[in-house]
């Protein structure tokens, strides 16, 4: 029997004890052993849930309960989160977590402190909530050398923009629609800056290139520069704004990890991709192209895929499971400058003075632009110091790459 302390009982943590509850016998059945709930932590009591009598304030509690085998950590950020998730490992006990930033920021160093103490580290939940990802890319697609994975990895900002798409609201009035309907915080900072589709690609990198790629070495740009004139403009030649964290490793072995906005053509299976779906794009020199699709977050698609790390841990406590990566350095990633791509642009300038710097360039049109405004796609490709060096005699409002096959 393996008994589960599960920290942090907000939508993730309450959604685990939930599936843990709901779904015993189907868990005990396929791992021919017993789970079985002990602890749920957290500073407030629910004298109104069912859960209540498993409710504790200490963690020490846990901590210094031999029966405790695994540790639930939904707490989220990388501060008491990775205090608990330290001391929990340190006491031989396996943790499985949720936390993107934690994993982001400190996987390397929990995995080794994991191995050091004989329990595993899971993070499965961390990247596409419900999605499997983690497990699929270190063992289904280990015989290939992975060039590129690029994905839509939150589903709040993938929600705006089809609100946008479809809707013409504009950016504000999307973005208040998905936190009056719950896909997004009051503070909306971590999802529409990037920043937490930052984190989950750096853990994709980390895994499928074998070496940690920090968020501090992975350029990072939101939506909130995404206007409605860009929606329209995107539709006149048939492509969607979406955004992508991209991971590519170049011919160098180095690592470029970057969050961005980018038109795909509407052909593109991710163009397809609405409201809070995620999907992600793997790039494998036997396999070719895989997607993985579905819900990248909510109660219950990450608390399947955190019971399912439970069922993994319990099965496997006499011997645990890595996958795990490597140490990161300096030497591991670099700025995805000499990634070429084709560009859209939009300017204040005239069509002459485009021309002067872009000869073959594609102009776009739409209904109501203002006088002024010049909207255009580079032909080919160029790297971005070099379009940057080319739009010196404009006036840029948006430029985004263009995703291409």
């Amino acid at each position: 029997m393996a008994k589960v302390a599960i920290l942090g009982f907000g939508v993730v943590g309450s959604g685990v004890a939930e599936v843990l509850r709901r779904n015993g016998p189907h868990i005990d059945e396929k791992i021919h052993s017993a789970v079985e709930l002990k602890y749920i932590l957290d500073v407030r009591d629910f004298p109104n849930s069912p859960f209540a009598p498993y409710v504790v304030h200490d963690f020490a509690q846990i901590e210094g309960d031999p029966e405790v085998d695994i540790v639930v950590e939904t707490i989220g950020g990388a501060t008491i989160a990775r205090e608990f998730t330290e001391r929990a490992l340190r006491a031989g006990k396996s943790v499985v977590t949720s936390n993107k930033e934690l994993v982001a920021e400190h996987g390397y160093e929990l995995m080794r402190l994991a191995q050091e103490h004989g329990a595993s580290y899971l993070y499965e939940a961390s990247v596409g909530g419900g999605i499997p990802i983690i497990r699929p890319l270190k063992q289904c697609l280990a015989a290939n050398e992975i060039t590129e994975i690029c994905g839509i990895l939150n589903g709040t900002t993938n929600y705006i923009l089809t609100r946008m798409i479809r809707a013409g609201l504009p950016f504000g009035e999307a973005l208040k629609e998905a936190q009056a309907n719950g896909y997004a915080e009051q503070d909306p900072t971590a999802d529409i800056e990037g920043h937490d589709a930052c984190r989950k690609i750096c853990i994709l990198a980390s895994l499928a290139f074998g070496r940690h790629v920090y968020p501090a070495q992975a350029p990072t740009e939101g939506i909130s520069g995404v206007a409605l004139a860009d929606v329209a403009y995107a539709e006149s030649c048939g492509r969607k704004i979406k955004l992508l964290g991209r991971a590519i490793r170049g011919t160098d072995g180095k690592v470029r990890a970057f969050v961005a906005p980018h038109l795909v053509d509407g052909e593109n299976p991710l163009a397809g991709v609405e409201d809070v779906f995620n999907a992600i794009t793997v790039k494998g020199n036997a396999i070719g192209d895989v997607m993985f699709y579905g819900r990248g977050a909510g109660k219950l698609p990450t608390a399947s895929a955190v019971v399912a790390d439970v069922m993994e841990a319990a099965r496997s406590m006499d011997r645990p499971k890595y996958l795990d990566w490597g140490p990161g350095g300096e030497d591991v990633a670099v700025p995805p400058d000499d990634v070429a791509s084709a560009w859209y642009v939009r300017a204040e300038a005239s069509a002459e003075q485009v021309r002067a710097a872009f000869p073959d360039a594609s102009f776009l049109a739409r209904a109501g632009a203002p006088a002024g405004e010049t909207v255009f796609l580079t032909a080919g490709t160029l790297t971005r110091p070099a379009l940057d060096g080319k739009l010196t005699a404009l006036t840029p409002r948006s430029v985004f790459r263009i995703l291409t096959d």
